[in-house]
């Protein structure tokens, strides 16, 4: 199985959290804390995601996600868990993937945990904030982007349709949100049915992945890792390659035939 992370959608214009131009060097994601206690939190959430989800709802899928569709659909592999949420692997063909930290094209409102497409609530932020204008000067693996305060004062929110709650969220995990157990219990479900897992462009260094890897070395299942750097489940690593993942990945499906 594959368990993949934010470097496999870098070759598609989408940075990744921690590598050598990681967002995480200038960017504090939004935690759920900040988010849910506080109006000018969701504001400032909201205003910058409202740019970055366009850019990142235009990012095609490349080659590394094409040769992970490929592998499944060729039955090299028998499930694909990812960290990210961009959906990319859904796009480029890949089928029943676990989206470990949810996909940036839901909306959930955590009052009546009604769900609605990303599209329906973009068309009433568009709505709201007619005149809004600025520019993204960097989208981050969360759909957030880089804007002046000044820009963000003003943009107004809207509430949940269902039940006017002011509290909808992207259907995604953030920093110091728990995984859904049942998501969780299926990823270790796949594990136990593979013979080996593949790690593509993660760096492992929070739990959320990373207990996966450890879990799999535990259980004498080889670790296979293709990152560029250094990642928390080298220790585990059966074999480790250092390699773009597009370049990679398609010397993999070609050489498998």
């Amino acid at each position: 199985m594959v368990l993949s992370g934010a470097g496999i959608s870098t070759e598609s214009g989408i940075p990744d959290y921690r590598g050598e131009s990681g967002s995480l060097r200038t960017h504090t994601p939004m935690t759920y804390g900040d988010f849910v206690g506080s109006e000018s939190g969701r504001q400032r959430y909201w205003a910058r995601s409202h740019l970055g989800w366009r850019t990142i709802a235009r990012a095609d899928p490349n080659d590394g996600h094409r040769a992970v569709a490929a592998l499944q659909a060729r039955g090299f592999l028998n499930g694909v868990i990812t960290q990210n949420v961009d959906g990319l692997h859904g796009a480029a063909g890949a089928r029943d993937v676990i989206e470990l930290h949810g996909n940036l094209d839901r909306v959930v409102c955590l009052d009546c945990r009604a769900t609605s497409p990303r599209e329906e609530l973009d068309r009433r932020l568009r709505a709201a904030n007619p005149v809004f204008e600025a520019e993204a000067t960097r989208i981050n693996p969360d759909g957030d982007v880089e804007l002046p305060d000044e820009v963000v004062k003003d943009f107004r929110l809207v509430n949940c349709t269902n039940c006017g709650s002011p509290l909808l969220k992207p259907d995604v995990v953030f920093f110091g949100e728990n995984v859904p157990k049942t998501r969780v219990e299926r990823c270790y479900q796949l594990i136990d049915e593979a013979n080996a897992v593949l790690v593509l462009g993660s760096s492992l260094t929070v739990m959320s992945g990373f207990r996966f890897v450890r879990y799999a070395a535990k259980a004498g299942k080889p670790v296979l890792i293709i990152n560029q750097g250094h990642t928390r489940g080298d220790p585990y690593a059966a074999h480790r390659v250092n390699l773009p993942l597009g370049q990679a990945l398609t010397t993999l499906t070609d050489t498998l035939g």
